[in-house]
């Protein structure tokens, strides 16, 4: 799967007062690049009409390095296994050349309501298919 990056700017309000990044925003970073990439692909506003959710299952997160006050960042996207319903991403978290941080991120797909898993929409499979390397 082709590798999405998305540059991001640290803000006063990511971080603590030593102006070094607070580790949940890291995090959160990943999760825009995720985000992102999907509307690159072309899947994006999903949640606005549909009748299944996104969620995070499992995190595996390996902080290497700090980042600071106006650092910019780039946070980058692949999914490294898609399943009937869920996606696995590789994430990493650059300041230049300086790997800060490197995750595996286990996305469910639920239906809205029962929040119970179901499969993957047609849409997004088709999307991914055409990105694939």
């Amino acid at each position: 799967m082709t590798e999405f990056s998305l540059p991001i700017r640290v803000y006063i309000e990511d971080t603590d007062a030593a102006g070094i990044v607070y580790y949940v925003n890291y995090l959160k970073f990943m999760e825009r690049a995720r985000t992102e990439y999907l509307r690159h692909i072309g899947f994006g506003h999903y949640l606005l009409t549909e009748d299944y959710l996104f969620v995070v299952r499992k995190v595996q997160i390996d902080y290497k390095q700090p980042a600071k006050m106006d650092d910019l960042l780039q946070v980058t996207a692949r999914i490294i296994k898609q399943g009937k319903a869920s996606l696995t991403f590789e994430q990493y978290l650059y300041h230049q050349q300086t790997l800060l941080a490197c995750a595996i991120i286990d996305i469910a797909c639920v239906h809205q309501q029962s929040l119970k898993p179901c499969a993957l929409p047609s849409r997004l499979t088709q999307l991914l298919a055409q990105h694939y390397d």
